[in-house]
């Protein structure tokens, strides 16, 4: 898409977007992988920062599992914020003595492990506002590999777009009504780079069979699927919480 046309029509849908869950004087932390998505979401809202007046800084949190590797995303995203004149927090945390103590697989030992970090530094900046940069893609990806594995009707709402972390800070998804390719193309109109997980594209992996085949396949059939599965898990959301109001 040309970038006239790129700014055109996705950059007003992300900002109304972003408007539901950003308020004038809200202060914002930014979970900063120095993946395509979280350059974009840091990128994104340091130019909307300056519209609605809200505080920004990012976090980039180190999983102590690639070593040299890992070292090298952290330099990257420290040199990102400096370029982009925005404070830079990190913290290392160790996966593997997470996932041994709470009995957790490496996944959710690593997950357990980030969220309690990203926490820690949210309180310490004084963050009321945890900005995490998940996509439509992601959230088509995760209700189809909940399906696969089995799930309940609540496994079908997916990733949620806004959800308490803990009393005053709440995470928020801004980039979750822009698919992956759009935040690609952000960068790419922004002249931004950034890092590429490998492991991204292993199959071994069921949510990377789910997004390499599955999805392009369903995409073959409906072009408009993770709109679709998103819209859906919003819809489902918001009867949950009906549910939830009515039996309180």
């Amino acid at each position: 898409m040309p970038k006239k046309n790129f700014n055109a029509s996705v950059l007003p849908r992300m900002r109304a977007f972003s408007n539901r869950l950003i308020s004038r004087g809200d202060s914002v932390l930014v979970g900063l992988s120095g993946g395509a998505d979280s350059v974009c979401l840091l990128h994104f809202l340091q130019y909307l920062a300056k519209e609605k007046h809200f505080a920004l800084a990012a976090v980039h949190i180190n999983h102590g599992l690639r070593g040299k590797a890992a070292d090298a995303d952290e330099d990257f995203c420290r040199d990102l914020c400096g370029q982009l004149d925005i404070e830079f927090f990190s913290a290392k945390v160790n996966a593997h003595q997470t996932a041994e103590e709470f009995n957790l697989s490496p996944e959710h030992g690593a997950r357990k492990a980030r969220y309690t970090a990203l926490l820690k530094v949210a309180r310490k900046w004084g963050a009321n506002k945890l900005a995490l940069g998940h996509q439509l893609d992601d959230q088509a990806e995760t209700i189809l590999l909940n399906l696969l594995r089995g799930t309940k009707a609540k496994g079908l709402t997916g990733i949620p777009v806004q959800r308490p972390l803990a009393k005053g800070v709440d995470i928020i998804r801004p980039l979750m009504c822009i698919t992956r390719q759009e935040t690609e193309e952000y960068l790419k109109n922004n002249g931004l780079t950034h890092i590429t997980d490998q492991t991204n594209f292993d199959d071994v992996y069921t949510r990377n069979w789910v997004r390499g085949t599955l999805l392009p396949l369903l995409e073959g059939k409906q072009p408009q699927i993770k709109s679709h599965l998103a819209l859906m898990a919003a819809e489902l959301e918001k009867l949950f919480e009906k549910s939830a109001h009515k039996s309180s």
